[in-house]
């Protein structure tokens, strides 16, 4: 499993970059933008250059409208600033036609200027809140539209969490979807350290996080700290080494 940090400015990553032994991925957002809120294309580059060369950069696009034509410039506008793995929230999107359409822009626009670009379509386990589409369509949507793996996040930051809108069990049928379709699983939604075995045992592949490892466990308010990011991490190898636990 791999782990995903989001940090919202250079000053920030600077702090991913202390830890960066104990992390996988680097992802560019912007919180006060809205759960997948996209930041500057500054930013990104920015980032880019303060974090160590190995360690990939993910960048939101953002909690999208059904605009695909926006959206695969706003994509491309990512990868262009460094990012290879580039993540779209499909809130405006309320049929999986619509998603469909909106990710396989995405896939071409991205993938023509980068073929070794990671494309993510997120969801949101909070849909029935929002509108959006179901979270259990997203490894078909993403299957269909050529992305590179399905993720899901929580829409409405207000204390609730992934497991509260979906249980562990509908998360593992989620993972089994993207498996049999031969995407990446990706999970995120306010996740803590004590939801570290269940999503161990259904086999995500990557699990991202900003809250618990900032400050106060603020996501907005806080700022990632190097400490927390190596303690999150000492669990997940934990409960790598020992699942069934």
């Amino acid at each position: 499993m791999l782990l995903l940090i989001s940090p919202d400015s250079v000053e920030e990553a600077l702090d991913c970059a202390k830890a960066a032994e104990h992390l996988d991925i680097v992802d560019v957002k912007k919180p006060d933008e809205g759960s997948l809120g996209a930041n500057y294309p500054w930013v990104i580059r920015e980032i880019r250059e303060a974090v160590p060369a190995d360690k990939p950069i993910s960048a939101t696009v953002g909690d999208v409208p059904y605009k695909p034509g926006t959206v695969a410039q706003a994509a491309l506008g990512a990868a262009v600033s460094g990012a290879t793995y580039i993540k779209v929230g499909l809130y405006g999107c309320s049929t999986p036609e619509q998603a469909i359409e909106v990710m396989r822009g995405v896939v071409r626009a991205v993938k023509d200027y980068r073929p070794d670009a990671f494309v993510v379509a997120s969801g949101y386990a909070d849909a029935h809140r929002i509108g959006c589409v179901n979270p259990l369509a997203l490894p078909d949507i993403a299957a269909r539209s050529g992305s590179d793996a399905a993720m899901l996040d929580t829409a409405i930051k207000d204390g609730s969490r992934l497991f509260d809108h979906l249980p562990p069990a509908l998360c593992a049928e989620f993972v089994e979807r993207a498996h049999q379709a031969r995407l990446l699983a990706a999970l995120a939604g306010s996740v803590k350290a004590v939801d570290l075995a269940e999503l161990t045992a259904m086999g995500t592949d990557i699990v991202g996080v900003r809250g618990a490892v900032c400050s106060g466990g603020d996501r907005t308010a806080g700022r990632i700290q190097p400490h927390l990011v190596a303690a999150f991490r000492a669990e997940m190898d934990r409960h790598a080494a020992n699942p069934a636990g």
